[in-house]
């Protein structure tokens, strides 16, 4: 049966979503832009002319040909239900928490203000505050401390200790250790060795419980020493100048300006401001933004809480900016004071966690059933009534399929790849964030700030019908002209650059061109491209000051601002840039050699024309108006309101458009064309046209097929006669985001190229959201204010340090230090390394499990004297076992480029999405089956529901094919790793271990045979101090100080046989690309430390005399026989190289194929600059 996506692919351009007219109403969409929508409405068509922007139509394609069937809809949609949940609202503090708050300062009056704080603020230009002298502040800083909140209340060290030594490994020692102990309480004398035993078993669970906890507070010092190197920031004026000082410096007194994107840094009073929207989410519970004003009589409410003129410490201003006086720092601020909100510590497990979560509790519970099975078979064999030594038996097959030293090994591996990503210049915040960058399948990526520059230059401009050029450039037409202010719309706008802008300086005493601007990219170009044409840049905002503003927002994507500048109506003029689309839905005529003429077809194509033009060079495209408002209905001292018609919003005059460019970021086309040969796919999420996001995809290795438009161009084929799989890449508005369906979702994420143009916040969130419902990993890099709810969404949100706002950086789990795109791929190469490493460091630590268990199994049914006993197998464990298993840490790639030729270990892929949506679907059909009535909604099942349905899942059938179900996924420990530890490379250790045994045992005079009658011999006490003596199959007679002689050196060559092999598989388990031989084995010098400690621990216990009555050996072992397990761990190498072999095929199949058209190479754009830098 053809799957729904199958089907739906070959009609994904046929069919037509709704779209309401309000949605419409303000947007004019040009011919160019509707034709490359993937989905075009046919209500545009019918659409009332009175409703819609002048300009061209959408085409209206055909009509749906036909309708999924209600299976496939249901299997489409499976996954996407939770989606459409509104999750529950945040707790909100209780009235009585804010009760409890001291602030009053909201209930004075600006005058009162400055004069209880003594602090010195314009409230009339705001920029001009002296605010205090850096001495002042200095002072105060001395006499009230830092700007710091008390660290909430954290574990303390011993109950981390704790919480290590309650893990499920060391319990299982721990047990076992007392066990001991109860055996030699009940007979001393019979159990006086399990003196020894049980005190070792509980003292290595404290001592692995110790270098756990010893791991674990050094990788939270090295996260805290990230952390301090990027300190909390925010903007003070300082002696009259605004500075960017340190958020713990800041003073009752102090002038702060916050702006969006910028986290409060303590509790403020506003004297001015404009469009101030702060998220109290965090205080409150509010998912709503609220508004905050200055109040020059001050504010009513007896509540600090609900003061409008008040925004508090860690709370994230979201719109709009504003000056604001410091009233409380630290502690004293609201968060401070509030104890419900200090709150303990919270984690997510990652999902390498809930691997070795999972592989834990698999490797505990087939210990624990060994254990019970040996200890029965022991009981009716060998043992026969002899309940103690049967036990002690027991406990050693535990302690030898238990990997101690696991969880401190894990530690340190993650700790240590932090370190070489901060030194890379990627810093985590949690060590979760390491190995889930090497997972990623999917990187949504912001444009401006992330793959560009955010360094805008004005370009060209476009007025009156005419494209002028602002700098003279071999890429523009021949019928550009020069950029003069004499020309047509040039100086109106250059007027809106310069005043509607909202970008401060850091010093105006300096002239324009020295100054720093503290603002977005696009103004700060606008304003330096104003700068440059205009003789006094200061002369002329202060000639035209601003009435009233409405700041840019991601909703209305435009920028309003009236402004006191005479005309021959009035005294009051509206200026108006933004979005093309949107403001030109404003305009009903357009400036033409100063007069305003009406918007006609014609000046509609060529609009279109320059606005394709622009866009389709990859530049930002800024459109601007004018309305010069007349004095009869807007006198001087006209009152402006942000409320319903409280300001001139219709029948503007277009000026014109502006072009600005933003080149791509050094490294950045390389970077993508290397993730993508990595097999993640990388798409932009941009608040961009769709022509500007495609032409800088398009120079950035993001797009090098044909979408639908440009495949339509080059053949001159209709769209609608264009196939979805004869396309790999698209481009999507975000218009069309809304009502997009299940399986259009699937068709857009089976592309292997996609951009998402014109979004906003929410359509990022949802982008994320559906990648998420199919199975992607997914990483999200941003910078701004409207990226925060996608970082926080995605696994890993990855911000910009440098360009980034404050709400960023609060929300992403990694933060790029240098802002550098292309380190992405430095972190991705790490997180993929961490895991093989840890993958290499399980494989090895858990081949020696089969010489330890099977020599156990051959000593009760043969029987044969212990080949290994309980305390040698602790000692490989935690002796040469965690040195040599901690050394892969610094394993490098095994090959050059393999680790980033290969797909994700978690890919999605049909097979994979075809799955989770089976199980999806049949999850809603039980919640749908279970509910009592018809159209209530679907109940969730309680704690014992789930504990039932827990029970039964594993006798089901459904329970089993999900299990073995092959979807291609590579696990921490899958069949490979079992296959490989257990039966091959232990299997090889086992015969190295016990053939070297039995030619031990025949050097002092006893055959295998002889070994079995001794050993069954329960009354004769062979191999026992003042045993009898054993006559040999040759009639020699062995004395029982020969005996335990010859059994001490037995087990002493079993316990340096798994040594010795075990050196030789350091380097078989990481033979999966190349041979283990030449190179490769000498580029980790610390494999080879690990292996001289494990070995000089060895010796040091097999050839010290006083040690052997505890751990046993013997010192007149000679060398010679290590020669055996020599030759077994170079077979092992053999077997490694048969295992490449053998693999070589099935690497290849999941290494990604060449990508044809990639450019591995920089722009010629960003070479210019770098050159000239």
């Amino acid at each position: 049966m053809t799957s729904p996506n199958e089907k739906a692919n070959d009609h994904f351009n046929d069919i037509h979503l709704e779209k309401k007219d309000d949605e419409l109403e303000d947007v004019h969409t040009p011919p160019a832009l509707a034709a490359q929508r993937t989905i075009a409405f046919p209500d545009d068509e019918i659409m009332e002319e009175k409703e819609r922007a002048p300009g061209g139509l959408r085409p209206k394609g055909p009509e749906m040909r036909r309708e999924l069937t209600k299976d496939e809809k249901e299997l489409a949609n499976a996954g996407y239900e939770h989606l459409e949940v509104d999750k529950a609202a945040k707790p909100k503090p209780g009235d009585k928490d804010f009760e409890k708050v001291d602030i009053t300062e909201h209930k004075l009056n600006f005058d009162q203000l400055a004069a209880e704080l003594h602090a010195n603020i314009d409230t009339i230009n705001p920029s001009k505050s002296q605010g205090l002298t850096a001495a002042e502040a200095s002072v105060r800083l001395a006499r009230d401390g830092p700007n710091c909140l008390t660290p909430p209340k954290k574990k303390s060290a011993f109950r981390k200790y704790l919480d290590c030594l309650m893990s499920l490994f060391n319990i299982i020692l721990i047990f076992s250790g007392i066990l001991e102990y109860i055996l030699l309480g009940v007979s001393f004398h019979a159990n006086v060795q399990n003196t020894y035993l049980g005190g070792i078993l509980i003292a290595v669970a404290f001592l692995n419980a110790f270098i756990e906890f010893y791991q674990l507070q050094k990788s939270e010092a090295i996260l805290a020493s990230f952390l301090a190197m990027i300190p909390p920031a925010c903007r003070a004026i300082r002696d009259g100048e605004l500075k960017t000082v340190p958020a713990a410096d800041l003073v009752n007194g102090d002038v702060v300006l916050v702006r969006m994107g910028d986290k409060t840094p303590a509790d403020l009073i506003l004297f001015a401001g404009t469009d101030l929207k702060v998220d109290n989410s965090s205080l409150t519970g509010e998912s709503e933004p609220v508004e905050r004003d200055p109040m020059p009589n001050g504010s009513k409410h007896p509540r600090a809480v609900e003061a409008e003129n008040l925004i508090f410490n860690s709370t994230l201003c979201v719109s709009g900016e504003a000056y604001g006086v410091v009233v409380r720092t630290g502690d004293k601020t609201l968060i401070g004071q509030i104890a419900a909100l200090t709150g303990g510590e919270t984690g997510n497990q990652s999902p390498l966690g809930r691997e070795i979560h999972d592989f834990v509790i698999m490797v505990s519970s087939i210990a624990i059933l060994f254990a019970i099975v040996f200890f029965l078979v022991g009981i009716t064999t060998a043992y026969k009534g002899q309940a103690a030594s049967t036990v002690t038996f027991a406990v050693s097959v535990l302690v030898a399929f238990v990997p101690e030293g696991l969880p401190s090994v894990v530690t340190l591996l993650l700790s240590i790849a932090a370190k070489r990503m901060a030194a890379q210049n990627v810093l985590v915040k949690d060590l979760q964030g390491v190995e889930t960058l090497g997972s990623l399948t999917l990187l949504a990526t912001d444009k401006t700030g992330t793959l560009t520059r955010n360094q805008m230059t004005v370009t060209n401009l476009w007025s009156g019908g005419k494209m002028y050029t602002a700098f003279k450039s071999n890429n523009d037409d021949d019928d550009t002209d020069t950029f003069e202010m004499t020309k047509s719309g040039m100086a109106e706008m250059v007027d809106i650059a310069a005043l509607n802008s909202r970008v401060k300086f850091d010093k105006q005493d300096v002239p324009f061109e020295q100054r720093e601007i503290l603002g977005d990219a696009t103004e700060t170009g606008l304003a330096r491209f104003a700068g440059k044409q205009l003789d006094d840049y200061d002369k002329h905002q202060t000639s035209h000051p601003k009435v009233f503003e409405v700041p840019f927002n991601s909703t209305n994507k435009w920028a309003l601002v009236i402004v006191h500048k005479e005309h021959q109506d009035g005294t009051l003029t509206s200026y108006i840039k933004g979005a093309p689309e949107r403001v030109l839905a404003k305009c009903s005529t357009y400036l033409l050699d100063g007069k305003a003429l009406p918007i006609t077809e014609e000046f509609t194509k060529t609009y279109d024309s320059a606005y394709n033009y622009m866009a389709s060079r990859g530049h930002r495209v800024i459109a601007c108006a004018q309305a010069l408002l007349p004095g009869d209905r807007y006198p001087e001292g006209h009152k402006f309101t942000k409320g319903e018609n409280g300001y001139p919003i219709s029948d503007y005059c277009f000026v014109g458009l502006v072009s600005l460019e933003d080149p791509p970021k050094h490294g950045v086309r390389e970077a993508i064309g290397t993730l993508r040969l990595a097999g993640i796919k990388v798409m932009m999420v941009t608040g961009d046209h769709p022509k500007t996001a495609e032409a800088i995809a398009r120079k950035i290795n993001l797009i090098i097929g044909d979408t639908k438009q440009t495949l339509s161009a080059r053949t001159g084929r209709p769209i609608d006669q264009i196939y979805e799989d004869e396309v790999q890449a698209v481009v999507i508005h975000g218009d069309d985001i809304d009502k997009l369906q299940g399986w259009e979702w699937d068709n857009i994420f089976n592309k292997e190229e996609i951009v998402f143009a014109r979004t906003s916040p929410q359509h990022k969130l949802e982008i994320v959201k559906r990648a998420q419902a199919l199975g992607h990993i997914v990483g999200v890099t941003g910078d701004g204010v409207n990226d925060s709810p996608a970082l926080k969404k995605a696994d890993l949100g990855i911000a910009m340090n440098i360009s980034g706002s404050d709400v960023s950086k609060e929300a992403a789990n990694m933060i790029l230090l240098d802002d550098n795109f292309a380190s992405t791929v430095h972190g991705v190469q790490e997180g993929r390394q961490i895991f093989i490493n840890l993958k290499r460091s399980i494989q090895y630590t858990i081949s020696h499990t089969t010489p330890e268990v099977i020599p156990q199994l051959l000593y009760v049914v043969v029987p044969l004297p212990l080949p290994l006993s309980a305390i040698l197998i602790l000692v490989i464990d935690l002796g040469f076992e965690l040195f040599v298993g901690l050394s892969f840490a610094w394993d490098p790639p095994e090959t050059k480029d393999g680790v980033m030729r290969m797909n994700p270990r978690r890919p999605v892929n049909a097979k994979s999405i075809n799955a989770l949506k089976k199980r999806a679907l049949r999850r809603t059909k039980t919640i749908r089956r279970d509910t009592l009535t018809e159209g209530q909604a679907p109940r969730q099942p309680n704690r014992l529901a789930k504990l039932i349905a827990s029970m039964r899942a594993p006798f089901t059938r459904i329970y089993w094919e999900d299990k073995f179900e092959d979807i291609d996924y590579e696990k921490l420990v899958d069949a490979k790793v079992i296959s490989y530890a257990y039966l091959e490379a232990g299997m090889i250790e086992f015969f190295a271990g016990i053939i070297s045994y039995f030619v031990v045992f025949h050097k002092n005079g006893f055959t295998p045979n002889d070994l079995r009658k001794a050993q069954s011999d329960t009354n004769a006490n062979y191999f026992k101090h003042g045993g009898n003596v054993f006559v040999n199959s040759r009639g020699q007679s062995i004395t029982s100080g020969q005996q335990l002689q010859a059994l001490g050196e037995a087990q002493g060559i079993v316990y340096l046989s798994v040594f010795i092999c075990q050196c030789f598989n350091v380097f078989a388990v990481k033979a999966k690309f190349t041979y283990p031989f030449g190179k490769q084995v000498l580029k980790n010098p610390w494999n080879f430390y690990g292996i001289m400690a494990g070995g000089a621990l060895g010796m040091f216990i097999i050839y010290t005399p006083p040690l052997h009555v505890v751990f046993g050996g013997n010192d007149h072992l000679s060398p010679l026989y290590w020669l055996i397990s020599i030759g077994f761990g170079c077979l092992l190498l053999v077997w490694a190289c048969i295992r490449v072999v053998l693999m070589r095929r099935g690497l290849q199949q999941g290494r990604v194929k060449d990508i044809s058209g990639l450019m591995m190479f920089p722009t010629m754009r960003t070479m210019s600059l770098r050159q000239t830098a």
